[in-house]
Order: structure tokens, then C-alpha cells, then sequence
């Protein structure tokens, strides 16, 4: 009877054994898996990286130049304008080729506040960075209080191709005077009706 509790004993450590070494294996084995799994999450974030660096340049082809000079509900006409409606203004802004040194008419100006937004078109394109300009009556269920930076809103401008309805995060916003304007294109001579928008620290008079 003793010989058999002795066998017994002696299989039951061996398997206690074969078992321990079992679970220490895997154990040496889940880091490495681990390791792994990082490094490859780290090489995808460094490869979206390098995508959203080059996607960041924007590409303003597909840039409705010309408006109908229909304003958005809400949107209040500057009373006392620097730049009155008719005025003669030199633009200084690149918002889109053959727009920066360009002599502009001022068709209309008007008191809001002003944001740039970056936003991912409803059309699949690629993000658009630090798009100039938004103004507040262009942002869905816009409240009186101006939106801060790092804001999500929606926007409801169709300045650019898969624009309305896009999810945007304010980076920037400013209380300010913005002018609508028609200019000759000074890439293609195309004339441009009713652009919007220009901020007034974009112009200056004609001298």
C-alpha cells in the first residue's frame, strides 16, 4: 500500500512539474507577442504621421471662388466699416493661388467672428488644415457665445467641395470686421464675385 501512495506521489510531481514549466513558457512567450504588437503600432502611427504632414499642405482647386452674395441668416452688416462697400482694398492673403497682392472691390462687409478650421471633407478627401475662413453663422446651431480653439463643431459653408455637413475643430477665432469681394484672379484673370471671407488685417487701401 505504501509502494503505491509512493508511485502516486512521485506522478502526481511530475505532472505538478510539467505544468510549471507549461505556464512559464507562456509567460516567456506573452512579452515577446506583446513587443511585437508595439512595435507594429508604433510603425503605423509614424507612417500616419508622415501621411497627415503631407496631407496638411491644402489644396484649394475644388475652392467655390465666386458667391451668389447671398449672406448667412443672422450674419450683421458693419455699420461703420474701415472698408465700405465699393471701396478699393489690395488683398493680403493666400487663401487660394493668384488671391495675395490682388486690387479687390469690397461688395460687402459685415461684423461677426471670424474662425480657421481644420475639418475632414464629407467627400472622402484628404483633412484640410487651418482652413481660412469660417465665420460663426456658418456653424451649425451657432449660439451667440464665439466657439474656443479645440472646439468640434459643424460646419454648414460650402466654400469647398465636401465641406457642409463636415465635422471641424476651431483653431483660431477673432471678433472682427469680414468683407466680401470681387477681383480678377491673378493666375488665370478669372473674375471673382463675392468671395468670401477676407478678415480687415487683410487688406489695405489702394494707394
Amino acid at each position: 500500500m505504501m509502494k503505491n501512495n509512493k508511485i502516486l506521489f512521485g506522478l502526481a510531481t511530475l505532472l505538478l512539474v510539467f505544468l510549471l514549466a507549461a505556464c512559464a513558457g507562456n509567460e516567456e512567450t506573452t512579452p515577446n507577442e506583446n513587443t511585437d504588437t508595439e512595435s507594429d503600432t508604433h510603425e503605423n502611427m509614424d507612417m500616419g504621421e508622415e501621411e497627415s504632414e503631407s496631407n496638411g499642405e491644402m489644396d484649394h482647386s475644388d475652392m467655390n471662388h465666386s458667391g451668389s452674395g447671398e449672406v448667412p441668416e443672422g450674419l450683421a452688416e458693419s455699420e461703420n466699416p474701415t472698408y465700405p462697400v465699393g471701396s478699393k482694398v489690395i488683398m493680403h492673403a493666400d487663401h487660394m493661388p493668384g488671391m495675395n497682392g490682388a486690387e479687390a472691390t469690397v461688395s460687402g462687409s459685415f461684423n461677426t467672428t471670424v474662425y480657421s478650421v481644420t475639418y475632414t471633407p464629407t467627400n472622402g478627401g484628404e483633412p484640410v488644415e487651418d482652413h481660412k475662413w469660417v465665420i460663426h453663422e456658418e456653424i451649425e446651431n451657432a449660439g451667440i457665445e464665439a466657439y474656443k480653439p479645440g472646439e468640434e463643431v459643424a460646419l454648414i459653408a460650402e466654400h469647398m467641395a465636401g465641406m457642409k455637413g463636415a465635422t471641424a475643430t476651431i483653431d483660431t477665432a477673432e471678433q472682427t470686421t469680414v468683407y466680401m469681394v470681387d477681383f480678377t484672379d491673378t493666375k488665370t484673370g478669372e473674375e471673382i464675385k463675392n468671395h468670401m471671407w477676407v478678415t480687415e488685417d487683410e487688406l489695405s487701401p489702394v494707394e
